[in-house]
């Protein structure tokens, strides 16, 4: 792969690095500075004349600054000469801003789209999309993965003879069905209402949880007060157990901490889409890697190889 070159931002070197080492190429060095008036300058520190270029940086906090850097990093393998530029966005925070559902507020899952094409990216590769719609904010090709077959792979070494994955809205219903058939499980949805980013209402819960083995799956777990509502909900049906699971586990504001104070939560298990600070590690978490699956959509896109095709084929080892 002599004409790849991959570059990480600040964000989530550790995943970049082992994005790097499934695929065989060195992870390309990027410099990050700033001024004196705190404006940012980044030096992707090696040759990007016609090679394909690709942007680790998934958005998180602080989402600002990296934003910035990531735009940057696009123009500068623009002003490069990059042959193409491909943004591995591991997760898009501003995913979650892709509807206008009070008057004047900004769109932003759509702004930052622009922005990014804007800046110079021609491709997209993301993972598990807050919402099936934002795929269609970008006027650039997206490959969207999910993580669904590195969590099944996970929950097939316990007994799934009684299982109910419940989604704990029935927007994510679609994702907790398809990952219940991955599994041979039951599924079931919670009756969600927000009022406000960290204050929800479950009503109810729909589908079979009574003496059975529960595994609450979302895309991500911020705050976890969607999870904790949930949990109320739940153990009003009398589950035999409950785990957890998350493709994004941003774990904000002490979420861990208080998910894995709850002594009916067996597992919390999330991805290294993003990153998770040793000092919050628990017993309870289990963090699985999706690099093997990014390393190869990042081959199969260099390659001109079907990104699909990976759906149908069992998660790497």
């Amino acid at each position: 792969m002599r004409d790849i070159a991959v570059f990480s931002g600040s964000a989530h070197p550790e995943l970049a690095a082992e994005v790097c080492a499934h695929l065989g190429v060195p992870l390309s060095p990027t410099r990050v500075s700033r001024f004196a008036n705190d404006c940012l300058e980044v030096q992707l520190q090696a040759n990007c004349r016609e090679r394909d270029v690709f942007l680790v940086q998934p958005l998180v906090t602080p989402v600002q600054e990296h934003l910035v850097e990531l735009l940057m990093m696009c123009d500068a393998a623009r002003g490069a000469s990059a042959g193409r530029i491909t943004v591995v966005m591991p997760h898009y925070s501003y995913a979650r801003s892709d509807k206008k559902d009070m008057p004047r507020i900004s769109m932003g899952g759509r702004l930052v789209a622009d922005l990014l094409v804007a800046a110079g990216a021609s491709r997209v590769l993301a993972m598990t999309l807050h919402s099936p719609q934002v795929h269609g904010f970008f006027s650039v090709p997206v490959d969207h993965l999910h993580a669904l077959r590195e969590l099944a792979a996970h929950f097939r070494g316990h007994d799934l003879s009684r299982t109910t994955v419940v989604s704990p809205d029935l927007g994510n219903a679609k994702e907790a069905a398809a990952f219940a058939r991955l599994i041979g499980a039951q599924v079931a949805a919670g009756a969600k209402q927000r009022f406000a980013d960290d204050r929800v209402s479950i009503s109810s819960v729909i589908g079979e949880i009574t003496g059975r083995d529960v595994i609450v799956l979302d895309d991500e777990i911020a705050k976890g007060s969607t999870v904790l509502e949930l949990l109320e909900r739940l153990r009003e049906l009398g589950p035999r157990s409950i785990r957890v699971a998350c493709t994004h586990g941003l774990f904000a504001a002490g979420a861990l901490k208080r998910l894995s104070e709850q002594e009916d939560i067996l597992e919390i298990v999330c991805t290294n889409t993003v990153p998770v600070p040793d000092e919050e590690h628990t017993e309870k978490l289990r963090i699985l890697s999706i690099a093997p699956a990014l390393a190869e959509a990042v081959r199969r896109i260099h390659n001109g190889e079907s990104v699909s095709a990976l759906f149908d084929a069992p998660p790497s080892e």
